[in-house]
């Protein structure tokens, strides 16, 4: 997982996701991104499949928005002194 590729939400890497994975990368970003104004609180792992891609209940993203913002943070975190 990189910023300077994402993830697109057909990727099939993704679709062996469970909602315990989902619902680890939202707490880890709810974490990272905490200190960047990212607050979701009402994020969790969606019941919806939608076109064979998982879905995050956060205004039914695609579970690769979930990764990708993560990535992001991540790459904007490694990046400050």
């Amino acid at each position: 997982m990189s910023a300077i590729r994402p993830i697109h939400p057909r990727d099939p890497a993704i679709r062996h996701l469970t909602g315990r994975d989902l619902t680890q990368l939202i707490v880890e970003l709810r974490t990272e991104g905490r200190e960047l104004g990212l607050l979701w609180p009402s994020a969790k792992p969606g019941e919806t499949v939608l076109n064979g891609q998982i879905l995050v209940s956060l205004g039914s993203v695609p579970a690769s928005t979930l990764i990708n913002l993560l990535s992001l943070v991540r790459e904007f975190r490694r990046g400050r002194p």
